[in-house]
């Protein structure tokens, strides 16, 4: 059966909200015989993401950057499931598999430097990006639900076999 990964930290019912949404979406009636795993970013690990068919990301933005939680679970996992680092340690773009990824970002008043520090990141893994970036400042209304939903329900559509 394909897997969802859903890996996210979320601090704010903000975030919760939008966490939900993205689960929710994932698991419409209208997506067969996907699993929707649901992790905490500081309990994922590299076996959960070599196991997923896509995976969800979500963090709030914190000071212009994702969250710490989020950052370490790239940390932890980076090399193992696939990253790929230049001579100098850098970033490089990835080689193989295309696994289809989905990003959620919270800001209060910019989102802008936490999508870059993710995007630069996955850049570097064997992902692609599968469908736009939610990003979503200030209070969530129930249009940002709903795109919540939508990118939940589109990256398990992906997967779906």
């Amino acid at each position: 059966m394909p897997r969802l990964l859903v890996v996210h930290h979320s601090p704010t019912p903000s975030v919760v909200s939008l966490t939900d949404a993205v689960v929710a979406g994932a698991s419409d009636d209208a997506i067969d015989d996907v699993e929707v795993v649901v992790r905490a970013a500081l309990e994922a690990d590299a076996d959960d993401v070599v196991a997923a068919d896509g995976i969800v990301l979500g963090t709030p933005a914190n000071f212009g950057y994702m969250s710490g939680a989020l950052k370490h679970f790239f940390d932890s996992v980076f090399l193992q499931v696939g990253g790929a680092l230049s001579d100098d340690g850098s970033a490089a773009g990835a080689d193989g598999g295309r696994k289809p990824y989905g990003l959620y970002v919270h800001g209060r008043y910019d989102t802008a430097g936490a999508v870059r520090a993710v995007e630069s990141i996955v850049g570097a893994l064997p992902w692609r990006r599968a469908a736009p970036v939610l990003e979503v400042l200030g209070d969530v209304g129930e249009a940002d639900r709903e795109s919540a939903y939508e990118l939940g329900g589109t990256l398990a559509a992906l997967v779906m076999r």
